[in-house]
């Protein structure tokens, strides 16, 4: 029989979850993303996360598999350099599986052969990234990816576990979402409208740009205004901004 303790917890625990929910679907930017999971590493007394999609078998590094990440730059070049991921255990777990995976450091190099062993664990143990949890998760495409959650805290009671399982599948999806709708703001913006954004990037004024690509400084403007509509930010540096975040213009 459940007890009325037991009860009260589960239904703050529902509501955690709600509440979670209601703040991912509302973010618009990866960065809103990363806010948000750096809070949650926070909260969880981790000290990094990784949104990542789980590479093929044949993959050597990392970074370019990681869709957003606070991990210690130096840390991922290392374990780039030594091209680690190609022999990684707990990435071939989470090729196999779809369940969450418990990480802990010791467990996981001894798999390793004696020299790369001793590296992952000096490694990771200088960065105080020596246990944590992995979540297999996919998009509504059917992409795999993970997301994880690494300190040198205690490990993930089972509650917690099933809490970070459950933000880690909203996280991937929300990501997903939002890098559907910028493909499609992608293709509805016309070259003019990238022109001026370009041009405006490069420190331009509305002016110049009109003098550069010989038109009017009021057509420029105009372009530039539906430039910002289409990319939903409120001005033209915002828009900038974005447009530079999701690679329309360099």
């Amino acid at each position: 029989m459940t007890s009325p303790l037991d009860t009260a917890n589960l239904d703050r625990r529902r509501d955690t979850d709600s509440d979670y929910t209601r703040e991912i679907s509302g973010f618009k930017t990866q960065f809103d993303v990363f806010q948000f999971l750096k809070r949650v590493t926070e909260d969880f007394g981790a000290r990094a996360f990784m949104v990542a999609h789980i590479p093929v078998s044949t993959a050597q590094v990392l970074s370019p598999n990681s869709v957003i990440t606070n991990w210690p730059v130096e840390l991922l070049n290392i374990y780039d350099r030594h091209r680690f991921l190609a022999t990684s255990p707990l990435m071939q777990q989470l090729r196999d599986s779809t369940l969450p995976v418990e990480f802990e450091l010791n467990r996981t190099a001894d798999s390793r052969n004696e020299q790369a062993s001793a590296v992952v664990k000096g490694l990771f143990e200088r960065f105080k990234m020596v246990r944590g949890g992995c979540f297999p998760v996919h998009d509504a495409t059917g992409t795999r990816g993970a997301v994880s959650f690494v300190g040198d805290r205690a490990p993930f009671s089972r509650q917690e576990m099933l809490e970070l399982l459950y933000i880690s599948v909203h996280v991937f999806d929300r990501l997903a979402e939002i890098r559907s709708f910028d493909v499609r703001v992608t293709d509805t913006l016309t070259t003019r409208e990238i022109d001026c954004l370009n041009w405006t990037a490069a420190g331009k004024t509305s002016a110049e740009i009109a003098e550069i690509l010989t038109l009017s400084e009021h057509t420029v403007n105009h372009y530039l205004n539906r430039a910002t509509k289409k990319l939903d930010t409120v001005n033209r540096t915002q828009a900038v901004a974005k447009a530079l975040r999701i690679g329309l213009i360099e």
